[in-house]
């Protein structure tokens, strides 16, 4: 026998603004969204960007820069070379100049040191006189500038560096040799002032 006093829920009828939504249509499916497709979670990592192989554009590209490089770095190093070179030989014209300039100077007293040569071959520089002693401050000043002296007798002759005034056929010469001085040889530094007029024996014929 049926209770009555059991009485059903009753059951909510949709109202006007109520959606009907069909059976399985809810918050929690449209929260699933659509499921994802094959190969759309794969990403590509660092290491994967870094071993792909490169394409032929890129290869090529590569190739152009370092070959590139390379000229630039010749280039660098020849123009390294030449600012080199370039100091050296501007440093080296630069004291030859300095040199030229001292003998320039130099030779203005040539002709007073030839006169106490000569005075003092004749015996007019006696030792002790105020002569001799102007002579000797003389030749100290010629030797602090860096003035030399050559050509001596008995010194093999050198064209190069002597003028033979006169020459004297000696027997039993067997080399071109100074026998006389008459004029003496001046160098400063490098720069040769003066050659040495000298007398010459030379082998008899």
């Amino acid at each position: 026998m049926a209770n009555k006093d059991h009485n059903p829920e009753p059951v909510e009828e949709p109202g006007d603004g109520d959606e009907v939504r069909p059976e399985g249509v809810g918050s929690e499916a449209n929260a699933s969204g659509p499921a994802p497709q094959d190969g759309e979670d794969d990403e590509l990592t660092v290491d994967d960007i870094l071993g792909a192989a490169q394409n032929a554009d890129a290869a090529a590209e590569d190739a152009v820069l370092a070959d590139l490089e390379s000229q630039l770095l010749n280039d660098l190093k020849r123009l390294q070379a030449e600012y080199a070179n370039y100091r050296r030989r501007t440093e080296e014209q630069r004291e030859v100049e300095i040199e030229r300039a001292q003998g320039a100077v130099a030779k203005g007293i040539l002709p007073v040191l030839d006169d106490l040569d000569r005075a003092e071959k004749h015996g007019d520089l006696e030792q002790g006189s105020a002569f001799a002693a102007i002579a000797d401050k003389l030749r100290g000043v010629a030797e602090r500038i860096g003035l030399t002296t050559y050509g001596a007798a008995g010194e093999a002759f050198d064209p190069q560096h002597h003028e033979a005034i006169f020459q004297v056929p000696t027997p039993g010469a067997t080399e071109t040799t100074i026998v006389e001085v008459v004029e003496i040889g001046y160098r400063l530094g490098a720069v040769e002032l003066r050659p040495a007029k000298v007398v010459v024996a030379v082998p008899a014929d």
